[in-house]
């Protein structure tokens, strides 16, 4: 028998939470570290992945688009020197759907801290996410980031 996905309340039961959060931590930690694995990141959306948001004239389409993309952002990133670039992700809502997608709404913090420097906050983002399922996990089908402070 499947442990259902919600409680009796509407919300993600306990199980499908925490797969969530392991998602979402598993995929960061790609990004996050001494050696970014876009690759890897990119590989956690699906084929025809569209990934958006209000700091980007038109959104990226499909996983070959996200990785360009994501390698073009490390290089900005990482392109002033040695640093340790973290994401936090909170506030996470999972709200299952009926053809047995997700829907993830939640809050980001990108964050950069210099070799022997001090912390800086590089984004506040509210994220919107249609996770599915694929081969026994989880891939982002759309993202939608809605920086702080930014043009909507």
């Amino acid at each position: 028998m499947t442990p259902p996905t919600t409680t009796a309340q509407g919300f993600a039961s306990a199980r499908l939470y925490t797969e969530v959060q392991q998602f979402y931590a598993r995929q960061m930690n790609l990004l996050d570290g001494d050696a970014p694995d876009p690759e890897g990141w990119a590989a956690t959306f699906t084929e025809d992945a569209v990934f958006d948001s209000n700091l980007q004239e038109e959104p990226d389409t499909g996983r070959a688009a996200i990785l360009r993309s994501v390698r073009e952002g490390i290089g900005h990133i990482y392109g002033g020197g040695p640093l340790d670039f973290r994401h936090w992700f909170g506030m996470i809502d999972v709200r299952p759907q009926s053809d047995g997608s997700l829907r993830t709404r939640y809050y980001a913090l990108a964050m950069a801290t210099p070799k022997g420097g001090s912390l800086n906050i590089r984004g506040s983002v509210l994220c919107r996410d249609r996770l599915v399922r694929q081969d026994g996990g989880w891939l982002v089908r759309r993202r939608e980031l809605t920086a702080d402070g930014a043009p909507r």
